[in-house]
Formats: structure tokens, C-alpha cells, sequence
């Protein structure tokens, strides 16, 4: 769907230059696009690598095995229906750690493992459970305490203080994670009545 959201996007503007007699600044655009996505690329990727580097070494040395066990009572209020010690709670952490460092890449894998592990807990296969659900809300909600991706483009675009935003991204993701929360609590009390 997006794919097509974007196709037509990209559809429209070349018609409307080809209309308005534009073509010079559709070339620059065609042109121009390919340097500036190379820029934002190298850019970007040395903080990605930092990220993904130091959440690897948390991994490997045990490190987000301490954070989850730090995090398991809160974990077992948010998720319930996982039972102590299960893998699951690891991957859950792991996820969320990785999101609060804006490293999206990082978390896909630990929430793809967490997703499968869930699934294992899961009695009915063609139905996603409740903790399942609980944690693909907390994943929507958008749990970023440090945006690495924006402050980088912030960066690559001269921003004067790329890092302003980290305050406002902490009070929304506060905000739209306890939203998230209470809906999906609401949500799991109505369909258990």
C-alpha cells in the first residue's frame, strides 16, 4: 500500500513538470538525488554502526541479560501471561532497548525472535495472544528515548543543535507509550468479559 502511496507520489510530480514546463528541475531532482542519498548514507551509517556495535557487545558480554532480569517486574505487569525466566522477556528487552536508541535495525531481529517466542507460549496459533499483541502495541507506540537516525540527519543537514529534540522525544514517547498501554489494557479487560 505504501508502495503505492508512493509510486503515485512520484507519478504526479513528473507529470505535473512535464505540464508546468519544469523538465530542469525534474533533471536536478533526478540527478541530484542520487549524491544526496549517497551523503545521508555515509552520514548515517558510522552512528548506525556505533549502535548497532555497542548493542552487539551488550548482547555478546550479558549485559541486556542484566537489563532484562532489572526489568523483569515491570515486564511481568505489562505482560502477564509470560511465565518468569522465559527468553521471551529477553528478546522483549532487547527490542525495546534498541528502540529507545532509535536503532530500528538493531530491534527488527530481537523482535522478530520475541515475536517467535511468543509464539511458542501462544495456545491458539492462529491467534495472536494478549502478550503478543501488548507488545506489538509498545513496539507502534514508537519507544525512542535518542533518535539516532534524526539527530544524524539533523547533523548532515547543519543543524545548529541537532540535539534539542531528545527532550521533546522523550515526553512524546512517554505520552504515546502510556497511551498505548492503557488502550491495549482496556482492549484485554473487554475482551475478556
Amino acid at each position: 500500500m505504501v508502495n503505492k502511496i508512493w509510486g503515485s507520489f512520484i507519478i504526479i510530480g513528473i507529470i505535473f513538470c512535464l505540464i508546468t514546463g519544469k523538465i530542469d528541475v525534474l533533471n536536478n531532482t533526478i540527478l541530484n538525488s542520487g549524491k544526496n542519498t549517497l551523503d545521508m548514507i555515509l552520514k548515517i551509517f558510522p552512528v548506525m554502526a556505533l549502535w548497532l556495535g555497542i548493542m552487539n557487545i551488550a548482547a555478546s558480554s550479558g549485559l541486556l541479560n542484566q537489563f532484562s532480569k532489572k526489568l523483569y517486574p515491570l515486564m511481568k505487569k505489562i505482560f502477564p501471561d509470560i511465565p518468569e525466566g522465559h527468553e521471551s522477556i529477553g528478546y522483549i528487552c532487547s527490542n525495546i532497548i534498541a528502540n529507545m536508541f532509535g536503532l530500528g535495525n538493531a530491534a527488527t531481529p530481537f523482535g522478530l525472535k520475541a515475536m517467535s517466542s511468543l509464539q511458542k507460549l501462544n495456545n491458539q496459533k492462529d491467534t495472536a495472544s494478549r502478550s503478543m499483541i501488548t507488545f506489538l502495541v509498545i513496539n507502534t507506540s514508537g519507544v525512542t528515548i535518542i533518535p539516532t537516525t534524526v539527530i544524524s540527519l539533523r547533523m548532515l543537514y547543519e543543524s545548529k543543535n541537532p540535539t534539542e529534540i531528545v527532550p521533546i522525544c522523550i515526553l512524546t514517547t512517554i505520552i504515546s507509550l502510556l497511551c498505548a498501554l492503557i488502550i491495549d489494557y482496556i482492549y484485554a479487560k473487554r475482551s475478556k468479559s
